[in-house]
């Protein structure tokens, strides 16, 4: 819990980009926010480092094999019931060419062009706008 009372969920994600196309996964239909499309990674484990959570998640999400470059910036992000602190790594995937969805419904790699046509969360929305230096109107979800 943080000072306001709400649980604070650690999360971090891989901005991969390949010959100007950014690796991006969507959500499962039993997932918190469901379908939606995001940066690959996930939650960071009680005791865990984030490199190391970024790693296991790219591994378990997509059988990736990643390689991380650098810490790109962090956001926290109001939710109703709980605040999402996000954690952005620059990353690169070794084995691009062998990826299948294991823990996610699909993946693409699309251009920054392309963003608009993907629903984000909210929280991976802000981040990505403002690290690609372009906005859009964020539509408003909530877990379910």
């Amino acid at each position: 819990m943080d000072v306001v009372g709400k649980k604070i969920v650690r999360v971090v994600a891989a901005v991969v980009e390949d010959e100007g196309h950014y690796l991006i996964t969507q959500r499962r239909e039993s997932a918190v926010l469901p379908l939606l499309w995001e940066f690959p990674g996930g939650r960071v484990e009680p005791g865990e480092e984030d490199e190391a959570a970024l790693l296991r998640e790219l591994s378990e999400r997509l059988g990736a094999e990643g390689k991380i470059i650098r810490k790109i910036g962090e956001k926290i992000h109001e939710y109703d019931c709980y605040r999402v602190a996000l954690a952005l790594y620059e990353a690169k995937i070794v084995n691009a060419h062998d990826l299948h969805a294991k823990r996610v419904k699909d993946f693409r790699w699309v251009t920054s062009s392309e963003f608009d046509q993907y629903p984000f969360p909210d929280a991976d929305q802000l981040t990505m706008d403002r690290l690609l230096g372009f906005s859009r109107e964020v539509v408003q979800t909530e877990p379910r």
